[in-house]
């Protein structure tokens, strides 16, 4: 078996060290056509989520025809007037400004008609009014809304992520707890430990390893889903790390086992190691829909090189990148097939631990390679022999997945000592 996971890894690094060659560009913009009616007209792009940058771009003398990407972060409340005055200042250096469906708008910027504003062009001709315009690049460019619209409220797809990998998860867990014959009055409590175990320890995890800085810079902000920088406002919880998460449903998960099901931590983990998979995925989902945790500069003509307007300006220059997130998202699924598949086909759910030092090994492992394709998140204020963060501490998690599959053998149970007595 060993044999085998070895051979997965060097197919899986084989792949990834074709990948590092990420793509430099110097001026900070990638390249893309405008065709307006039949005639090509050759563009740089740029786009940042820092309604400031935005405001000093606009100084920048560049030669070539450009198009800027405005994006929702340059119109927050907070900066209506700033972002108003930034948009005058660009008609004033001759850019004209466009609609998503690229229509020029030669409106003035107002609080009412803030949002309809969605490109800003500066080329050679001007566009008119009449014009048919499209925009083509090599590279795929994701900039979706962030929700769906319900009244006042908007219902944020990266909470929705959340919801779907907890609600899936309890109804996973509810058929595994028929599979095995366990009382359902198990499963509430198992829901609840897990659900704070996730969110507390994923908060936490992610601001002492990358954002330490949050206490003393924004504190609330660490235990409550809002920002107290620039003006009150919620946030939601964007900032998580599996890491944290990790460890505190390893605690919170000792203490249902012993005080709650009373079984051996290693049957629950076994189990909650399927459904973690699946969650995984629609966590990395929601990511992907937020335009966090981005991949590294990618050639432009590659077939998974992504734009990310609304990326965080904590990435740096925002061109072509790999969508890490949903390399990490297939990785987890691949994962939660497997762990499944074992689960119901094979005996190894008796061989208590042992689905749970795979999901370790694994999911770790995932990580771990994935991370040679990702943007860093945050300080990386924890470096070794070249590696991120993210990767130095999935290393320990794969070496525990190894001892507690060779531990596993010493707690085989029967199919009857599986079911939980009354």
């Amino acid at each position: 078996m060993s044999n085998i996971f070895f051979r997965m890894y060097l197919v899986i690094f084989a792949f990834i060290t074709q990948c590092l060659v990420a793509q430099n560009y110097p001026d900070g913009m990638s390249d893309g056509t405008l065709k307006v009616n039949s005639t090509d007209v050759p563009v740089k792009i740029y786009s940042t989520t820092e309604v400031q940058d935005l405001n000093e771009f606009a100084d920048k003398p560049i030669k070539e025809n450009v198009l800027v990407i405005l994006n929702e972060s340059n119109f927050e409340p907070v900066y209506v007037n700033y972002s108003i005055a930034t948009l005058a200042k660009y008609k004033l250096v001759h850019y004209q400004l466009l609609d998503k469906d690229f229509k020029v708008i030669d409106a003035a910027a107002t609080k009412e008609n803030l949002g309809s504003f969605k490109y800003a062009v500066k080329t050679a001709k001007p566009l008119t009014e009449s014009d048919n315009i499209s925009l083509e690049t090599p590279f795929k460019i994701w900039d979706p809304t962030k929700g769906i619209q319900l009244g006042p409220v908007t219902l944020h797809f990266y909470s929705l992520m959340f919801i779907f990998a907890f609600g899936f998860g309890y109804i996973l867990m509810n058929r595994i707890f028929k599979i095995d014959n366990v009382n359902q009055k198990y499963l509430e409590p198992l829901f609840t430990w897990t659900l704070l175990g996730t969110i507390l320890g994923a908060r936490m995890g992610h601001v002492i390893f990358y954002q330490p800085e949050l206490f003393k810079e924004d504190f609330w902000s660490v235990f409550l889903p809002i920002s107290t920088k620039n003006g009150l406002k919620f946030t939601g919880f964007s900032g998580l790390a599996s890491h944290g998460a990790t460890i505190a449903l390893i605690f919170t998960t000792l203490y249902y086992s012993f005080k709650i099901i009373r079984k051996n931590p290693f049957w629950v983990y076994d189990r909650l190691g399927i459904v973690v998979a699946l969650g995984g995925a629609f966590v990395r989902m929601g990511n992907f829909f937020n335009s966090e945790i981005i991949g590294k500069p990618v050639d432009p003509n590659s077939p998974f090189a992504l734009l990310f307007p609304q990326q965080s300006s904590e990435y740096g220059v925002t061109v072509p990148r790999y969508p890490s997130q949903l390399f990490e998202a297939f990785g987890y699924v691949c994962l939660f097939v497997l762990l499944w598949i074992l689960y119901r086909k094979t005996n190894k759910k008796y061989q208590q631990g042992w689905l749970f030092g795979l999901f370790f090994i694994i999911l770790w492992a995932i990580r771990f390679f994935v991370e040679f394709l990702k943007e860093p998140q945050g300080d990386e204020f924890i470096q070794f022999g070249g590696l991120n963060t993210g990767q130095v501490l999935s290393i320990p998690f794969m070496i525990a997945g190894v001892i507690i599959m060779i531990v596993s053998k010493k707690f085989k149970i029967t199919q009857a000592e599986n079911e939980k007595p009354e």
